[in-house]
């Protein structure tokens, strides 16, 4: 992977510019995650939850978010707002045989194209490997070119139907390299 160089201020030389750095988010971020979530634009909104999303909306999904059960990332700026999120809901099965969780995500527009996606979404996955799930899914609108590009670049199946797009990706058990 080529990644984008960046220069060093002490020795100006031309450096790779590390990695975003994804943190796991608690209880405590929801006021971060609500303003996240409200700062994104109409059509932004539109393609992260599926539909038109008012404020109250994203109000009460952030409201009902379930800290414990679920996981959620993060990246920060160096303002320490929250620019990118990663939602995995696990969804509940009903055999102990299969498990599996979607992938929703989002990142605001002035911190696109850095690569915050494509690591919350390995993060994600990593992290849905160590949990025992089998299955990562992302459900978005087909028009969700973004999403798609991430989906197919992490190796999932996309399928097409009715406007919609749905992804899947199974997951190698942990390991302990994974872990």
């Amino acid at each position: 992977m080529i990644r984008p160089k960046s220069t060093n201020v002490f020795t100006g030389r031309r450096t790779a510019k590390p990695p975003p750095q994804v943190r796991e988010l608690d209880d405590t971020h929801r006021a971060a995650v609500l303003q996240h979530f409200l700062t994104l634009e109409a059509d932004d909104r539109h393609l992260r939850f599926g539909s038109p999303t008012s404020d109250t909306v994203i109000e009460r999904y952030v409201a009902n978010l379930n800290f414990s059960r679920d996981a959620l990332f993060g990246v920060f700026n160096d303002a320490l707002d929250l620019v990118g999120i990663a939602h995995l809901a696990y969804v509940p099965s009903a055999n102990d045989s299969t498990r599996s969780a979607e992938f929703g995500v989002s990142v605001l527009y002035d911190s696109r194209h850095r690569g915050l996606g494509a690591a919350l979404l390995a993060r994600a996955t990593i992290h849905a490997r160590n949990t025992h799930i089998d299955t990562l899914f992302v459900h978005c609108l087909a028009k969700n070119t973004a999403m798609m590009h991430l989906a197919q670049k992490l190796g999932m199946r996309v399928e097409f139907a009715y406007g919609d797009a749905d992804a899947y990706l199974i997951l190698p058990p942990a390991n302990a390299q994974s872990i």
